[in-house]
């Protein structure tokens, strides 16, 4: 064998390696949710662990979603409000601002922000646990660490991004309008007038509806990165780095199916 058809083959057996880790690790993941599904029925359910995860995930993420937002809204309605003056529009800066924010930026910025933020502490948190032999423990006990750890999690961080999402579109169409009155002498009823006029319930309840689906890939992948945690702080570290990373590249390309499966629909 020829070295050009030796290093193809090694090539193609590198690449080949990958995939069969990509779906052995899909598998896996699977796996992962249908235990999460069953435990969330199972007796012994972990209401106080749930509330103290919602607190976790939820309250203490707000004040990073809601700075966000605002100057999102605010750079929002400047860059808008510059483009719509070329045309004559500016005053209807409010409705470019109030349905970028409901159907797309309210929902994608809030879901990356609580990914960076959540996803990391839930992978550095469980997968301390996981190399030092705690998850271990948790069985050894005859308790279910999926139940005990993953399912408060995944049902905190589920329901907590809807509620962040609606306050992150309300902050930032109030970070629009302050902008739009100082910089471009936009009336503040005429600005607001102009996204009730535009805005639909359709419009808020896609965007909301996709958060679900968010917070829980969000908190999937970072307790199903932690678990498979190994190499001590080093490799805590590593798990970290990965989930945010997945988490964000999964929000982004989840965002555009749900799009298109919001618009079909």
């Amino acid at each position: 064998m020829s070295a050009p058809t030796r290093v193809a083959a090694q090539e193609i057996g590198r690449l080949g390696d990958r995939v069969l880790d990509a779906a052995d690790r899909l598998g896996q993941f699977v796996l992962l949710a249908g235990q999460t599904a069953r435990a969330a029925v199972r007796p012994r359910f972990p209401g106080l662990e749930l509330l103290r995860q919602f607190e976790a995930i939820g309250v203490r993420s707000s004040t990073i979603v809601l700075i966000t937002a605002l100057f999102t809204g605010m750079v929002l309605a400047l860059q808008t409000g510059i483009a719509l003056a070329r045309f004559g529009a500016k005053p209807y800066v409010g409705a470019v601002v109030g349905l970028s924010l409901a159907r797309e930026l309210g929902p994608v910025l809030t879901a990356l922000m609580v990914g960076g933020r959540v996803g990391a502490g839930i992978t550095a948190e469980i997968g301390a646990m996981q190399v030092t032999e705690q998850v271990d423990a948790i069985r050894s006990m005859g308790a279910d660490p999926v139940q005990k750890l993953v399912l408060p999690r995944v049902l905190a961080a589920t329901f907590a991004l809807p509620l962040l999402t609606v306050l992150a579109d309300v902050l930032g169409v109030l970070g629009g309008l302050v902008l739009a009155w100082r910089q471009f002498g936009i009336d503040p009823s005429f600005y607001l007038q102009t996204i009730t006029n535009t805005v639909q319930l359709g419009d808020l309840f896609s965007g909301i509806l996709k958060t679900f689906v968010f917070g829980w890939l969000i908190a999937m992948v970072g307790c199903f990165t932690a678990l498979q945690t190994t190499g001590g702080t080093v490799g805590v570290g590593r798990a970290t780095t990965r989930t945010v990373v997945v988490a964000s590249i999964g929000v982004l390309v989840t965002d555009f199916f749900l799009t298109q499966l919001l618009v079909i629909l």
